[in-house]
């Protein structure tokens, strides 16, 4: 079994293991914060009977209303999503940052390609994975305790379900995410499935850009000797996070209240770009409502970027990915000595 994992291994394109420990690292990081992602967005779409009760309240009411498995409510969706996102964010980094280095030899290897890099491949990710994150937040905004209740009296008395359907039809309760896909596309076609994509494009850019940013520059200070340590890497990866998400947080919150928007204001609001539903949070719920939940995302971003940089590194030298400027340098290389030859000829 080790020689055939070996030649699996061996066999894989570089991109393909990128690929692989792209994925396996955003599973990780997304799943061990999943029900600090479940209050924070019922933080930030203002669920009135969470957001008047704060984080444990929130947290006692979820465990007593749903059980264990409300904190977990849409992580299936998460991880659906946050798996090939996560797999093509890290890989899409890689790539263009060694499209960046071959297109332009002479091109500084700091900070600012790692930040340029970044935000590239965080905008590629967001838009071949967003349906999968709208679908996240609309399974994790619904509650369904109210959902079973009123099914179980619709079955007993059928002359129920006139007097209950207004209030099931405002609920809007989907049944997974296979129902939450088909009902989306039904109501609102393709466009349905991509409301709030401009907030998160106009979002990643600058988060996943500083995140790799940030992450890359603390990595380059540290002492040759430690940069195999676990707990460095952990260190490295939470205050990257915690830094590139404070600044672009309150777009985090506008897309969240666009995704979720039918469920709360009326039909005719439902044309609000991203700029006319930031300043209709301001005006309306208050400027402090952009930053709704940071706290609860600060305690969520800590362990998630942490964990995902660190699986990510750690599966890269399992899959033995070759070290990031190695095979970009033989390229580059090549490419030099070849020129005068060419020239002579």
């Amino acid at each position: 079994m080790g020689m055939l994992m070996d030649g699996i291994i061996e066999g894989m394109p570089v991109f393909a293991k990128e690929l692989v420990a792209g994925g396996v690292a955003g599973g990780f990081g997304k799943t061990a914060v999943a029900p600090l992602e479940r209050v924070k967005i019922l933080f930030q779409t203002r669920r009135a009977e969470f957001h008047s009760i704060g984080l444990f309240g929130s947290i006692k009411k979820i465990a007593k209303t749903e059980g264990a498995m409300g904190f977990y409510r849409g992580n299936g969706a998460s991880v659906a999503r946050i798996v090939p996102y996560a797999a093509l964010h890290y890989m899409a980094y890689e790539e263009y940052r060694r499209w960046i280095i071959l297109s332009f030899p002479d091109v500084s290897r700091g900070p600012v390609l790692d930040l340029i890099a970044g935000s590239f491949a965080g905008g590629t990710a967001v838009l071949f994975t967003y349906p999968l994150d709208l679908v996240r937040t609309k399974l994790a905004y619904q509650t369904t305790k109210l959902w079973a209740k009123l099914q179980f009296l619709m079955q007993i008395v059928d002359s129920s379900k006139k007097n209950f359907q207004g209030v099931v039809s405002a609920e809007h309760v989907y049944r997974g995410i296979r129902d939450c896909f088909r009902q989306t596309y039904k109501e609102s076609g393709l466009r349905g499935l991509y409301r709030g994509a401009a907030p998160s494009l106009y979002g990643i850019f600058p988060y996943a850009g500083l995140k790799f940013y940030f992450y890359e520059e603390m990595k380059r200070h540290v002492p040759e000797d430690h940069k195999k340590d676990i707990m460095v890497k952990l260190a490295c990866g939470s205050i990257a996070g915690l830094l590139g998400q404070t600044f672009t947080y309150p777009l985090d919150v506008v897309r969240r209240q666009m995704q979720v928007e039918r469920f709360s204001v009326s039909n005719s609001a439902e044309s609000r770009g991203t700029m006319q539903t930031l300043v209709m949070i301001a005006q309306k719920q208050g400027w402090k409502q952009l930053f709704s939940g940071l706290s609860i995302n600060y305690l969520k971003v800590v362990p998630s970027v942490a964990i995902g940089f660190t699986v990510y590194d750690i599966m890269k030298s399992y899959l033995r990915v070759p070290a990031r400027d190695e095979d970009v340098v033989d390229v580059v290389t090549n490419k030099r000595n070849s020129q005068p030859s060419l020239h002579s000829s």
